[in-house]
């Protein structure tokens, strides 16, 4: 697979700025890219007519077609496995799975064919295709509706994946994705989809940051708060709450799954001395597991404080009125932060 380099998405000569939430700058973006590439194809359960469980394929089937926007048998391995035929042939298909606990019938397609064709050809077949993945707890839903299974992917060589936590991320990660000649999963937190309170102007003339980089969203100089899709909101509260008793902390969104770019962690964490990373999924090996590594190893003589982390229960995903002290919030967040400051 290529080096993680960001493909070039052009903005349209005439642009316009609207506020969007995050489920409509997807939306904005798939339409986008169908505009300007007649090889891109979005195909999964229910994407057509119905537009989606989430409707965020929704109108693109009227004004696209039914042979660019396919309604698929419920049969996630044959999703996927028709997909990496149609990315072989020159097409640049954007599968969704309708909710991350139905990925893994497709698994064995994700990892025996999509993760390796372009290294078992010695290069020759590139697999320029796009999976998809709703993720995350918070809609009160059950197990295989609110799961994140993200470190499965990020551990598998041969794919990509990324995750936006904003409406302007999620209007351009989605078109730099398609327009990658590598496999990408993009991990789309569900409970933001529709959210209000997220709202943004995205402006579609805008020269997007790469796609596999990470960001600094708040400065500090207390500790640093490493975090991201469903967790960067829940995040930049705790900030906010820090700064009101006289800490400040630093928040950074990864954005990139796999790879991660955590030069900006390291650089926080030299300053800091501390780290708190936080997520949706259980902590036995997992992303969070593979930051505090990293960072022990980079930054060792720089900590103050032991690496901490706040995420789910390693246990599966427990019924929906339970969610909330499933899934990582503010005051566990800020616990962990007076835990660090008080080593």
């Amino acid at each position: 697979m290529s080096a993680p380099t960001t493909p070039n998405v052009a903005a349209p000569a005439s642009s316009t700025v609207q506020t969007l939430t995050i489920g409509k700058a997807i939306n904005m973006g798939l339409r986008a890219a169908m505009e300007r590439d007649n090889k891109v194809i979005v195909m999964g359960e229910d994407v057509g007519k119905l537009g989606g469980v989430f409707r965020i394929t929704d109108g693109l089937q009227k004004d696209f077609g039914e042979e660019r926007v396919l309604d698929t048998p419920l049969a996630e391995s044959g999703i996927i496995g028709t997909a990496v035929g149609l990315a072989v042939r020159g097409y640049r298909p954007v599968c969704e799975i309708q909710f991350e606990g139905f990925i893994f019938p497709g698994f064995d397609q994700i990892n025996s064919q999509v993760a390796k064709l372009h290294a078992r050809t010695q290069g020759r077949v590139k697999v320029p295709m796009v999976i998809r993945v709703p993720y995350g707890g918070g809609i009160g839903a059950v197990e295989h509706h609110s799961e994140s299974p993200e470190s499965y992917f990020a551990h598998l060589a041969g794919v990509k994946a990324v995750t936006p936590s904003n409406p302007v991320d999620a209007y351009w990660m989605i078109q730099q994705a398609i327009f990658s000649d590598d496999p990408i999963l993009v991990f789309e937190p569900k409970k933001l989809y529709h959210m209000s309170a997220l709202k943004e102007p995205v402006d579609t003339a805008a020269t997007p940051m790469p796609l596999f980089k990470s960001k600094v969203l708040r400065t500090g100089t207390a500790a640093t708060l490493v975090c991201y899709g469903p967790t960067v909101k829940t995040c930049l509260e705790a900030a906010e709450t820090a700064a009101e008793e006289g800490n400040e902390l630093e928040v950074i969104d990864l954005r990139a799954l796999s790879p991660m770019d955590l030069e900006p962690v390291f650089a926080s964490v030299r300053k800091t001395g501390r780290l708190i990373a936080v997520s949706e999924a259980p902590s036995e090996a997992s992303l969070t597991s593979e930051i505090a590594a990293r960072v022990q190893q980079e930054c060792f003589y720089s900590l103050e404080a032991p690496v901490l982390r706040v995420t789910a229960f390693d246990t599966p995903y427990p019924p929906s009125k339970l969610e909330e002290h499933y899934l990582p919030d503010v005051d566990r967040i800020l616990h962990a932060v007076d835990q660090s400051l008080e080593w």
